[in-house]
């Protein structure tokens, strides 16, 4: 059972062994950070990746908003000092001994306030109560402001929302009542490792808070671990083909193509959880691409040289592999992205034929419905991205780390700074938290262009609108049979908007919804028999229509999934790698994936 109190006399004093050691750690940590700022102001950074006058001109424009409409500004002012008078009413009932309702409880899924102390201590409770009033409140003043243009609203929200997530009570040591137990238990010594912690992740990479041990997985041991060979490599990807488990296989290899700023191996994290060895042990081969994490060399290496010396290269590589020409395709987020796109440069080029179906999981392909993102798309970000690309030559890891995190600031950011800082508790072993720990850098042309001619333009939409080595890209003209898979809570990809991507495609389009979110819904084992899924084989004009009709199924879409790709295929004896006309280059995970920035 969880403790809730709060106030207590802790059983005994730290003893002088322990304090010295945490404060040794933080005049270590302080000079770590005395020397890595020395280096910084030796070594000039590149310009900053983001604008940071960004915020302000959002904010300038939603006051002067707020100027020219009085009423709503006044209209949210009364509502917000009723609902204090409210609180302020139940506080003190709650003194005089009654027990009334609270006023506002955290969203579901909201984990900062788990502590049974948030609503049995009565300071507390007011506190976590007057957070979320005031949150509701600000965040209604914005996504209901009238006549405010949709961009500006976009950012504010934003930027409100970082603040609040900020200024959560469960951040600070003096009002997160886990936070002052355990200090009080441990005589400040949690506190004080905490703030050596903070300085530690300060000195190696600042903004960015530790969540896990690097030494806690090793790849091709117990994560990226399924058995295979690199049997194909160019200066942009290494290809592994996966060993056989099954004495036949079907006829047609399978090839995933995973996004460029994380690791191709989420797919392929600890044995009971790789999608990779599951679909090896149900008896088909699998290929996967490994990108190389490119540095300044790479820098022009723009979407059309991703195309060709990615899955087009894969594809022919494969057929070298296996004698098979057909070959069946899958891809996550970006990657699901670049498939669409190599589809249509093969359609275009009379080629559709070589793919018999492909498999997106949460991927955009009409980018009109960006959400959040579209902060990052307005024309100042893109002018200070640029900058940075220019002087740098890519994007690096940390960056784009630092940007995913900050979407989902509360699970990413500040769920870790409570307990790393505040409680001085490391975060269990998690594979998931390793991949996107592990991620990769982004060569300056491929992310120039795909952020214009993608994020802001929204031309892969437009029949010919993006060019791939002369070959206008037309989603209509791609015939090949595609099952877009999406997931009901994705942060980064609205499923709503991956419906309507899915749709532009002139072939047969099949829609499948998983629960939970962008990364743990495609990480679903069957064993784990959870999340669900919904089915509807039609695909009417709208998401909400799709899903008024769909089926709700229990457990993973994976035997679902499996079941498609099998169907009318025959075997063929199983295909070894370097079997074929490619020899093995060397063991998986291959090195492309193990080289850091």
């Amino acid at each position: 059972m969880t403790d809730s109190r709060v106030w207590t006399v802790p059983s005994a004093a730290p003893s002088p062994t322990e304090l010295a050691e945490a404060w040794s750690r933080v005049v270590t940590s302080a000079a770590d950070v005395l020397r890595s700022t020395a280096n910084t102001a030796a070594n000039p950074p590149a310009p900053l990746p983001y604008d940071p006058a960004s915020p302000i001109r959002a904010f300038s424009s939603f006051a002067t908003h707020l100027l020219t409409n009085p009423a709503q500004a006044m209209a949210a002012q009364q509502q917000a000092a009723t609902d204090f008078m409210q609180l302020w009413s139940s506080a003190a009932s709650r003194a005089a001994g009654a027990t009334p309702e609270p006023l506002i409880a955290p969203e579901r899924g909201d984990r900062r306030f788990n502590d049974p102390a948030w609503s049995e201590e009565p300071v507390f409770d007011y506190l976590k109560q007057a957070y979320l009033l005031a949150t509701k409140r600000m965040v209604e003043l914005v996504e209901n402001a009238e006549g405010l243009d949709e961009a500006t609203r976009t950012r504010v929200l934003f930027f409100t929302q970082q603040y609040l997530h900020a200024l959560s009570p469960a951040n600070f040591p003096f009002t997160n009542p886990e936070a002052i137990r355990k200090a009080i238990d441990t005589g400040s010594v949690s506190l004080i490792s905490g703030l050596a912690n903070m300085l530690a992740d300060a000195a190696a990479q600042p903004g960015i808070v530790q969540r896990r041990s690097t030494a806690e997985f090793e790849l091709g041991v117990d994560i990226a671990a399924t058995p295979g060979s690199v049997v194909y490599q160019n200066e942009l990807l290494q290809l592994i083909q996966y060993s056989p488990a099954t004495d036949e296989v079907y006829r047609r290899p399978i090839l995933y193509v995973p996004p460029l700023v994380n690791k191709y191996y989420l797919m392929d994290l600890q044995p009971k959880s790789s999608l990779i060895r599951w679909l090896v042990e149900q008896g088909h081969t699998i290929f996967v691409v490994s990108w190389v994490n490119p540095g300044a060399e790479l820098a022009d290496m723009d979407m059309a040289d991703y195309i060709k010396l990615g899955p087009i290269a894969a594809l022919d590589a494969i057929e070298q592999a296996t004698d098979e020409r057909v070959v069946d395709m899958f891809g996550f987020c970006m990657g699901g992205t670049l498939i669409a796109m190599a589809l249509a440069y093969l359609a275009g080029r009379g080629e559709g034929d070589r793919v018999a179906s492909a498999t997106t999981m949460g991927s955009l392909f009409d980018f009109a419905e960006l959400g959040q993102w579209a902060t990052f798309s307005e024309p100042e970000q893109l002018k200070a991205m640029e900058r940075h690309l220019d002087h740098k030559g890519f994007m690096a890891a940390q960056d784009l780390q630092t940007l995913f995190s900050a979407v989902r600031a509360n699970d990413l950011i500040w769920s870790s700074v409570v307990s790393h800082y505040l409680l001085d508790r490391d975060a269990p072993p998690s594979d998931i938290l390793y991949w996107f720990a592990d991620g990769a850098h982004i060569p300056r042309a491929f992310l120039l262009s795909y952020a214009t001619q993608l994020l802001r333009d929204n031309l892969l939409k437009e029949p010919g609108g993006v060019l791939i080595d002369g070959v206008p890209l037309d989603l209509g003209a791609v015939k090949t049979p595609l099952l877009a898979i999406s997931l009901k809570d994705d942060h980064v990809s609205a499923w709503s908007a991956t419906y309507d991507g899915a749709r532009l495609f002139g072939g047969p389009v099949t829609f499948l919804l998983g629960g939970s979110g962008h990364n743990a819904g495609v990480i679903n084992p069957p064993s784990a028999n959870k999340h669900g899924f919904w089915t509807n084989e039609e695909t009417p004009e709208s998401a909400d229509a799709w899903f008024a009709r769909a089926t709700k199924q229990d457990g993973s879409w994976w035997p679902h999934w499996q079941a498609r790709l099998a169907a009318g295929q025959d075997k063929v004896p199983a295909r070894a790698p370097g079997s074929g006309k490619l020899p093995a280059i060397e063991p998986a995970p291959g090195s492309y994936v193990r080289m850091k920035g």
